[in-house]
């Protein structure tokens, strides 16, 4: 996919953070767009700053307030995308949401919300977009597709205190390795990718604003509270930008590069957690390099001690 002139591009969480910054590389290069989010007014804002650029290319654009987290939102959509534009080249399952603390204190209710949008939104995707895509493949040898799953290198890491977002995670590492596999089966004009950012400035740490109201006005918990500043701090002093991350995603369209790291040097942490797997060791203290970070959340969680 280096010639992207012309192709469409489906993009959900494309309000904002990753999303919006692929957009505004694939309005660049004369694609149409599929905007796709849950917000109207984060929507609103991108038609606004792309349009001019897209009737410029004389490339399509349109915007879809969808949940992906709903099935029947997600088929409506690749309809409309199949009946409008034909089979996307390039679809981009990237709507995301947090939310951390203990293990125990995580609801049902948090569970649902964050499986629902990281997981099931990226298994919409993959479920109503990939049969058309083999379609269009099967028709003409010459048509070429590519789909990425945005994870995190919580997906491939378990820090403490953020148990909801790191299974869905995991789940959405493990679900795209296993399309990668399954689409070599059957088509090699399909590529995959998943997307293993690290902490960088987007919306996820203000993602609360688009949580559901927890039945009863539950109050969030010291850890929620203390997940929720830490993750706060650390996306907010990233040095590696939205930006940057959009890059190396077209980067990977072309190279049809599987894994996409923002920080590479982190993988130091993903080694460590497979060797403690293959050794049978218990698993490693997060906080070995930053012990001070570690003893600030046991304080605040008023942890007990003998």
């Amino acid at each position: 996919m280096k010639d992207l002139k012309g192709r469409t591009a489906v993009l959900t969480g494309a309000g904002s953070g990753f999303g919006l910054e692929c957009a505004r590389l694939g309005v660049e290069r004369g694609m149409n767009l599929v905007l796709v989010d849950v917000q109207w007014d984060a929507l609103d804002r991108a038609m606004t700053e792309l349009q001019p650029q897209a009737r410029a290319q004389g490339s399509s654009l349109s915007a879809h307030c969808v949940d992906v987290s709903v099935a029947a939102e997600m088929e409506a959509l690749a309809e409309r995308v199949r009946r409008n534009a034909g089979p996307p080249h390039f679809v981009f399952n990237n709507a995301g949401v947090c939310c951390g603390g203990l293990a125990w204190e995580s609801t049902p209710a948090d569970w649902a919300w964050v499986m629902g949008v990281n997981l099931m939104g990226v298994v919409h995707g993959v479920h109503y977009f990939t049969p058309m895509m083999l379609e269009a493949a099967r028709g003409d040898p010459r048509w070429s597709g590519h789909i990425v799953n945005t994870a995190s290198m919580a997906g491939l890491l378990t820090p403490p205190n953020m148990g909801v977002y790191s299974v869905s995670k995991h789940a959405v590492v493990a679900f795209t390795e296993t399309l990668y596999q399954d689409l070599k089966l059957v088509s090699d004009q399909i590529g995959v990718s998943v997307l293993c950012p690290y902490f960088v400035a987007t919306g996820i740490a203000d993602s609360k604003r688009n949580r559901p109201r927890v039945a009863g006005g539950r109050q969030p918990t010291a850890s929620q509270l203390a997940s929720e500043a830490m993750l706060q701090k650390a996306v907010r002093s990233g040095r590696v930008t939205a930006a940057d991350i959009a890059q190396k995603v077209f980067d990977a369209l072309e190279s049809r590069q599987f894994y996409i790291y923002s920080h590479p040097g982190s993988l130091g942490a993903v080694q460590a957690r497979f060797e403690d797997v293959v050794q049978a060791r218990n698993p490693s203290d997060p906080f070995a390099d930053k012990p001070e970070l570690g003893q600030q959340l046991r304080t605040r969680l008023g942890a007990i001690s003998n």
